[in-house]
């Protein structure tokens, strides 16, 4: 009953967490295409304005260079999509790595780590990358956007490096995302809320907002949503063992950030009207690399491999989750459906089953199970001898 309380939350949490990951999403996205729409204003005090149709009705929108003259008496803010993301994402993090430590985040092969401190470490990379991001942003570096943007994509590939030397795949790819997420959710609750209510309040004391809260929010809110398409691939890698699991997983997630970071950048270039192919070109060609980089061997002439051999394997190392009825201490239901307690439904589902073992190796989750290399070379043979 455990097991089964546990999926619904998961589940729950998930949608819960893609909810409003769309709403914040789309709120930033929205706000960056209509900054960088706004067209010139006869009115000096207005930085630009715009008309628009949607839904069958005319909007008018304008921006003040600073602020109005007078604060409206509504005044709409744009927060708690971002801090329910955060929360939504953090609770799946606690549900997901750190209550099943032992299957999604510690790989002995890895590095053998006790469950606390696997934890302990997943909960330092979070806080570590904020500072380490707090840091930079506001060095010197801070005013310098070119050398601030390499900066921060050193961090993050040192990051995606160290992770994958620490944990599992899945659990060094989370983290990683994790870190985005954290450092996204952090410029809205500790620098873009907090100098927005800087100028609320200015105003209502009859005093000027200071420009600069202005500039440093524009800022963080243009890396938030550079940040966005790299957050949103982790959040979908989870589903691809050959991605996140290959050697050189760390790399080509480092690849995909550029190459997200890129294409958005072509996005937010073509609102302004001043888009060139190069940008998103050259963000294609790094999501080639990122394939190229965790592509699979060629395949070589395999010798066959006595069906019974698999079976055997299977049974010892597989069935005890995979199957009509699992045998695996609180597990009620063959985790995503799959079933490998038939000759019929293991070669049905041998192309997951050699990449989930043999390309990732992120089966048996954390080798729970102890599958030896001999027994991946034999799944990898029979695979390719099929």
């Amino acid at each position: 009953m455990e097991a089964y309380a546990l999926e619904w939350a998961n589940l729950l949490l998930r949608w819960a967490h893609v909810v409003v990951g769309i709403a914040w999403i789309g709120a930033s996205f929205y706000f960056i295409w209509l900054d960088d729409r706004l067209e010139a204003s006869p009115d000096p005090k207005f930085a630009g304005e715009l008309w628009a149709i949607h839904g069958g009705g005319f909007y008018s929108a304008r921006k003040y260079r600073l602020a109005p003259a007078e604060l409206p008496a509504t005044l709409h803010w744009f927060k708690w999509e971002a801090y329910w993301t955060w929360i939504t994402g953090f609770a799946l993090l606690v549900l997901m790595y750190y209550v099943n430590a032992e299957l999604y985040l510690i790989d002995p092969a890895v590095m053998a780590l006790s469950k606390p401190a696997a934890i302990g470490l997943a909960l330092g990379s979070l806080i570590f990358g904020l500072i380490a991001y707090e840091a930079v942003c506001r060095s010197p570096l801070g005013k310098n956007e070119a050398l601030l943007s390499a900066t921060i994509f050193l961090l993050l590939a040192l990051a995606a490096w160290g992770l994958a030397r620490v944990f599992s795949g899945r659990g060094a790819f989370i983290h990683y995302g994790a870190i985005l997420g954290t450092i996204m959710a952090a410029n809205v609750a500790h620098v873009i809320i907090p100098g927005q209510r800087r100028m609320v309040q200015a105003m209502r004391e009859g005093r000027a907002p200071d420009a600069k809260d202005s500039l440093i929010g524009k800022q963080r809110s243009v890396h938030n949503t550079y940040f966005t398409l790299p957050v949103v691939f982790v959040m979908i890698s989870n589903h691809y063992a050959s991605v996140f699991g290959h050697r050189w997983g760390w790399l080509a997630l480092v690849a995909l950030t550029l190459a997200g970071a890129l294409i958005r950048v072509w996005f937010v270039l073509r609102h302004k009207r001043s888009a060139h192919a190069w940008v998103w070109i050259l963000g294609v060609l790094f999501v080639l690399l990122a394939a190229v980089l965790v592509a699979p061997p060629r395949p070589t002439a395999a010798s066959k491999v006595d069906f019974s051999e698999i079976r055997k394997i299977v049974d010892t190392r597989c069935v005890a989750c995979h199957a009509e009825r699992p045998s695996f201490q609180g597990m009620n239901e063959a985790p995503k459906g799959v079933k490998l307690d038939t000759d019929e439904r293991i070669r049905a589902q041998a192309t997951q089953i050699h990449a989930q073992t043999v390309l990732g190796k992120v089966m048996p989750p954390g080798n729970l199970t102890a599958m030896t290399e001999e027994e991946r070379g034999l799944l990898d043979r029979w695979y390719r001898a099929r």
